[in-house]
């Protein structure tokens, strides 16, 4: 699925799609409804942009982002916001991401700057769509500089360059919902964001697979995202080269240049997107959740953190390890009682907090994963959710029968008087 297509249809199905029944809300993009899940947090699969979670961390997982390629949707492992194998219906416009230029730069065009930025090799099997476009420019192809071929590619798009999404498109998803090898994200002298990755095709690695992405936005909110692979096509073709044809300082170069500038400047600037709740203050959630557990006795073997409310540990008493996570999700002040519907079946506790406790599979693709979960709905229409499972990651493999907490342990973590001299209730 091309990236532009990817793109508004993750935010759609993310925004349509957001219930309490298959979520474990431990991807950053979902804690809100309308983020990807990226970078994302998933917001991000490693063969995709998006986790326009994006492509987060987290993340959400999504497939197929510059082209059509040899794969189709796949079956990425994670939350699944774009699965669609067949090419789909133009999706609804993406808040904040204007697509449709006047077609001054041809796809023919935009193939030749590609060309003119590559090193040495040869460019085939090409895909292009130029700015007038109503999927967005981009271009995708075969790459064979002599090594091998490796697919590659690119998207153009403009984004509000202060909004939620143009921050979520550079930030470096975390290690326990995502593995990878690499990333990188830093400011660049012009003030632009550019954010360098070097992940596989699988967050849970069924293949080896390489992808590796390069990904600025500018101060004008110009949105360049590269990516390669070490095959000829994103899913489902053999390995031809050891590692992707472009060296990361190469990628950089790539989406950096000012040769995508008139391309850029050729869609329409994107209007003011909406801007991210403020930060909760307090103590973290990975603190928060460290202290709970501190006379648990289980040793903590590795945290983690996704912003203020969204904190992970990995526990292991001998036994295997096992990840738990704290995801705190305020009320919204814009949408009071944003969460009480999802609470209609809770049990009500005498100082009117509601909980929920479920067991389930796993639904990252690590083999044999249980998830379980409890929630809790405080009077002030904060939202705590303490998830755990029986592996290190959600997408790789059980490492014990059970998680290291139990269902009771954990509902007393999110039932906890700490709650109300947190948020003051």
């Amino acid at each position: 699925m091309p990236f532009e297509d990817e793109l508004g249809e993750a935010l759609r199905r993310t925004g349509e799609g957001f219930t309490s029944e298959g979520r474990d809300l431990v991807d950053a993009g979902e804690r809100r409804g309308q983020r990807m899940v990226a970078r994302r947090r998933a917001a991000m699969t490693a063969g995709s942009v998006l986790a326009l979670a994006l492509i987060g961390t987290a993340g959400a997982y999504t497939s197929g982002l510059l082209g059509t390629g040899g794969g189709g949707g796949g079956d990425g492992g994670g939350v699944n916001v774009a699965s669609s194998q067949a090419p789909p219906a133009p999706p609804t416009p993406a808040p904040g991401v204007d697509r449709v230029g006047s077609g001054a730069v041809s796809a023919d065009e935009l193939t030749g700057v590609f060309k003119q930025l590559l090193p040495q090799g040869e460019l085939s099997n090409i895909e292009a769509r130029g700015t007038g476009d109503e999927r967005g420019p981009m271009v995708t192809g075969v790459f064979d500089d002599g090594d091998g071929k490796g697919r590659i590619g690119f998207g153009l798009s403009r984004v509000d360059p202060k909004g939620e999404m143009a921050e979520d498109m550079v930030k470096c998803p975390s290690k326990v919902t995502l593995k990878y090898d690499s990333c990188s994200s830093e400011k660049l002298a012009d003030g632009s964001r550019l954010m360098l990755f070097k992940g596989y095709e699988y967050p849970d690695r069924r293949v080896d697979t390489k992808c590796w992405r390069a990904t600025v936005v500018t101060p004008q909110g110009f949105l360049v995202d590269a990516q390669e692979w070490n095959a000829a096509e994103e899913k489902g073709a053999p390995e031809s080269r050891p590692t992707p044809p472009l060296t990361l300082a190469q990628l950089k170069a790539l989406v950096t240049s000012p040769l995508w500038h008139p391309a850029l400047k050729d869609l329409p600037a994107a209007g003011q997107a909406p801007q991210r709740e403020p930060a909760r203050t307090g103590m973290k959630a990975v603190d928060i959740l460290e202290a709970m557990l501190s006379k648990d006795g289980i040793p903590i073997v590795h945290r983690d953190e996704d912003g203020s409310d969204l904190g992970y540990l990995v526990l292991d008493e001998g036994k295997g390890k096992s990840l738990v996570s704290l995801q705190i999700q305020p009320d919204s002040a814009k949408h009071p009682g944003m969460w009480t519907e999802l609470f209609t079946s809770a049990e009500t506790l005498p100082d009117g907090t509601k909980f929920l406790t479920r067991k389930q599979p796993g639904e990252k693709g690590g083999a044999g994963v249980v998830w379980w979960s409890a929630e809790a709905l405080l009077p002030n229409g904060t939202r705590v959710i303490v998830s755990a499972f029986n592996s290190e990651s959600q997408s790789s493999a059980a490492t014990r029968k059970e998680p290291a907490l139990t269902l009771a342990r954990m509902k007393e973590l999110a039932t906890s008087s700490r709650w109300a001299s947190e948020y003051g209730q």
